[in-house]
């Protein structure tokens, strides 16, 4: 593949590794949901791969660059089965080849089922539209040599204006949680695998949110990790909007997260990237935006749910199972 694919054998390859995992995932003995996800998600990898291909691949600069992007393109074959591996030992699922009597004796209801399946991957992935496309991808890798997976890279980012400012809401004993969907690449990347529309996670100490904070790639003016926003960092697209949400704390919990705050503008931080797949940090500050309103919520005694994963910033919506939040308002910002 490295030293002869082409185009065409790259995109048979492709198809023929992801028909190949989705008939292994349909055929195993996992529930339907479990084995529908899968499909979507080897559906999805596809649709990168052909896309990668077509961007990087086809259009290289460089006699160096081509065979480094070629490798990564032959690498990307991998993931199916890596994921395939993941899902069978965190699942305790037996995945198999199917033999070919068994390949020969499939039932209609699982051709029928494979069928929905794709059906509904090949739906999620036109929904996607212009999310996948080769801008977003070659703007998020132009922008990897800022961030630090091992290292902090930005440290005081936030004035002391901003602690003044959040000092004086104290007498309002509430935390804003604001969710939104900023329309930035990664955001915009990120959704196609979450399947939600809310895909960045913020507070404020005050209503009027001008005292908004949180983890996010720096908007290019300054280094990715903790640093101020303004509403106006969530107006990236013609349907932007976002919801604000109060939780009630105690004027001690509101002090000690302004205090947390201040302490990680102190001692650095990083937006984690790994942690995106992984939830794990190499280091105590490297965080990404809903990770680090959970950490902020949980060293303050006022989480309110249990994290079991990669914390979604819809989770703070859906998994408020004893209806802790209250919902302030929402707000559409290219509204007339």
């Amino acid at each position: 593949m490295y030293f002869y694919g082409d185009s065409p054998v790259f995109y048979l390859v492709y198809i023929v590794f992801f028909l190949s995992a989705s008939f292994r995932a349909l055929q195993s003995a996992a529930r339907k949901r479990t084995r529908t996800f899968l499909i979507i998600v080897y559906a999805i990898i596809l649709a990168l791969q052909l896309v990668f291909y077509a961007g990087a691949v086809g259009d290289h600069e460089s006699w160096l660059e081509l065979p480094l992007r070629k490798f990564f393109a032959v690498l990307s074959l991998l993931l199916p089965v890596i994921i395939s591996r993941f899902v069978t030992v965190s699942k305790h699922t037996e995945f198999y080849l199917p033999s070919f009597h068994e390949a020969m004796t499939i039932s209609f209801s699982q051709i029928n089922e494979f069928t929905d399946s794709v059906t509904h991957a090949v739906t999620s992935l036109k929904k996607a539209g212009g999310r996948l496309s080769p801008e977003n991808f070659k703007c998020i890798i132009k922008d990897l040599p800022r961030h630090g997976q091992f290292n902090y890279v930005t440290t005081e980012s936030i004035p002391d204006e901003y602690f003044t400012a959040a000092e004086s809401t104290l007498n309002d004993c509430g935390i804003y949680i604001i969710l939104s969907n900023t329309g930035a690449p990664a955001s915009e990347i990120i959704s196609v695998f979450t399947q939600k529309q809310l895909n960045h996670a913020s507070i404020s100490f005050d209503a009027d949110l001008k005292t908004i904070v949180s983890y996010n790639g720096g908007e290019r003016a300054y280094l990715p990790g903790l640093n101020f926003e303004m509403v106006d960092y969530f107006n990236k697209k013609a349907d932007a909007s976002i919801l604000v949400y109060r939780l009630p704390v105690t004027i001690e919990q509101k002090r000690a997260a302004i205090d947390k705050v201040a302490q990680i503008n102190a001692e650095g931080s990083a937006y984690n990237l790994l942690g995106l797949i992984s939830n794990r940090s190499l280091k105590p500050n490297i965080m990404y935006c809903s990770q680090f309103i959970y950490t902020l919520l949980d060293t303050i005694g006022a989480s309110y749910f249990e994290s079991t994963g990669v914390i979604k910033p819809t989770d703070f919506i859906e998994k408020d199972y004893y209806r802790k939040l209250e919902f302030v308002k929402e707000l559409k910002l290219n509204s007339n």
